[in-house]
Formats: structure tokens, sequence, C-alpha cells
């Protein structure tokens, strides 16, 4: 079995347990692609904690759920050293946090202050944590899915602008439609009677860090960059001729909104098995890749012009290469 194929048969199998989430489940299989993090904002029980434990289970990989709240301290999440004594000897050891997982889920992710959301700012961009003075790597592979609820912003701290722009994608999840909540109702009612465990195979980690190989491979046009770049360049008032946009945005992507396009359209390209990388490529990621980093002005969100509308308005406005 090839790597895409092995993929591609992961995606299936979380299309049938994750039942509406289609574009969910592709999103983030290709921030996994693409060795990023994910955010990830949606009302209650859409399914997110489930999506990332089925993730989890069929990688093979380890799972870490973190419950963020406002009294959670930055050493709860990376961990501490202890005092040790054997033999009659004292010494400190490193006893690690939840941090030191493959999957990692920072559930409502907005309800801890800045001090313990700024303990993930070193490991999200390094995939290392430094305590005392010693570096400890993460295991490889390693992702951060964070969530946060859109309504609820009572006894939260929103997300610092370098936090928000550590995740290469931010997802928004809608609910399913009639026919997948009823069968919904039935997968949920079938799995409460199973008395069999679950031995459905699973992709090893090796597979993922192969596909990731083969995509830092794929070829990228001089061209591709050139749009890669306007379009984030395009965000930037100081730079836009667009006055609409000057108008509705007040900060626009950093280079890394560049990186974050071009790494999610070599796994989009990659994911549906093209030789090279497309502008398509990059017009079908560049919602979730671009909406988190971009600053609204007042004038937008009293016109209730949101981050996406900002995004399409670009894509309809700058030149594809042809």
């Amino acid at each position: 079995m090839t790597t895409h194929t092995a993929i591609r048969r992961l995606i299936t199998q979380l299309e049938a347990e994750v039942l509406g989430q289609h574009q969910l489940i592709e999103q983030l299989m290709l921030a996994l692609l693409a060795d990023g993090h994910v955010l990830i904002e949606s009302l209650p029980g859409l399914a997110k904690t489930r999506t990332v434990k089925r993730l989890a289970h069929h990688l093979n990989a380890g799972m870490s759920r973190i419950q963020f709240t406002p009294d959670l301290l930055p050493s709860d999440l990376t961990g501490s050293e202890v005092l040790h004594y054997a033999d009659g000897v004292q010494s400190l050891q490193f006893e690690p946090g939840p941090l030191f997982g493959n999957l990692i889920l920072a559930d409502e992710i907005n309800r801890a202050p800045a001090k313990v959301q700024s303990a993930l700012l070193e490991v999200m961009e390094e995939r290392q944590i430094t305590v005392s003075g010693h570096t400890h790597h993460m295991p490889n592979p390693f992702m951060v899915l964070a969530t946060q609820n859109p309504i609820e912003q009572e006894g939260t701290y929103p997300l610092p602008e370098a936090q928000m722009d550590r995740f290469l994608m931010k997802l928004q999840l809608e609910y399913p439609n009639h026919a997948d909540e009823c069968a919904m109702l039935r997968l949920v009612r079938g799995e409460q009677d199973r008395t069999q465990p679950d031995s459905t195979p699973v992709l090893e980690p090796d597979a993922l860090l192969a596909a990731r190989q083969e995509i830092n491979q794929l070829f990228v046009s001089p061209k591709v960059d050139e749009y890669i770049v306007s379009l984030v360049q395009a965000t930037r008032p100081e730079l836009s001729q667009d006055d609409q946009l000057r108008s509705w945005v007040t900060t626009g992507a950093s280079p890394r909104g560049c990186i974050a396009l071009d790494r999610a359209a070599r796994a989009h390209a990659w994911l549906y098995e093209q030789a090279h990388v497309t502008p398509d490529n990059v017009r079908a990621v560049a919602l979730p890749v671009l909406r988190h980093r971009l600053r609204l002005s007042y004038d937008a969100i009293a016109d209730r012009i949101s981050e996406d509308d900002v995004v399409t308005h670009l894509l309809d406005r700058v030149a594809i290469p042809a």
C-alpha cells in the first residue's frame, strides 16, 4: 500500500466515525501533513474532541487533553523539576507535563491567562520547551489542536497575535445536515451496544513522516510563489492598492502567513495526487490559513464584515498567474 493510499484510507475511516464534518477532517489532515497546528472554533457538541481522539487512535499516537482554566499554571503544561531522594542523595529530575504527547488537545484555550498561553509559544514554533535552563524536545509527530467557543466570552482571555500566528489554520465548524445528524444518532447508539474492542487498522507515524517527505519534494513554480506572496502582501493595508481593503483591515498577515500558505498548498496538491502545486491549491487553503492572521478595523466590524469576507475579496482581486 502506498503512503497516499494509507492517508486516504485514514480520511475515509474518520469520515465514517465523525459524520457531517468532511471539511474538518480534510483540513485537519492537511495541517497534519504540513506539520502545523490548528485552532478550531465552534459551538459545543460538534465533535471536536471525538475527531481528535479518533485521529490519535488511527495514528497509533499518544493524545493529551488539557482543559484550560483561569487557575492553570505554565508548569501544569510543561512539567517541572521535582526533588528526588535516593540512596541518601537528593537530585532534581524533570517530570514531563501533558504537552509531551503527539496530539495535544488544548480545550478552550482562551480560558487560560496570558502567562499560560505564552508557555505554548516555544513549543508550537520550535517543538521544544525550556525548563530551568534545560531544553526538552517534543516527540515526532507533534501537533497542537486548540479549541475555543465563539459565543461565550465571559471569563476568557483573547489569544495574543503572536500565538494566533503560530497556528497553521483556523477552522470553523458548522452544524451537520439533517441526514448526517440522523446517521450520527444511529452510529452512537451502535457504539453503545458494541462489546467487541475496536480493531480498526491504524496508520503508523512512520507513514505520516514519509508522506511529509514526499510533500517537501513537491515542485512549486516561481509563478505560484509570486501568487502566494501577492495574496499575503495584499492583506497589508500599507501595501494594498485596494481602498476597500484598507478600510477593512488594520493589520495584515506576516511573512509566516506566506510560509503557512505554501506548506498547506503543497499538502493539498499531494493529497489530490498532483505532480506540482497550482494556484487552485493555494486558493483552496487560503481561508483557513489567512482568516486568523487579519485584524479588522472598527468600520469592518460595524458593517459585519468578517475575516472570511476579506479573504474572499482578495481571492477575487489578486491576479492569478497564467
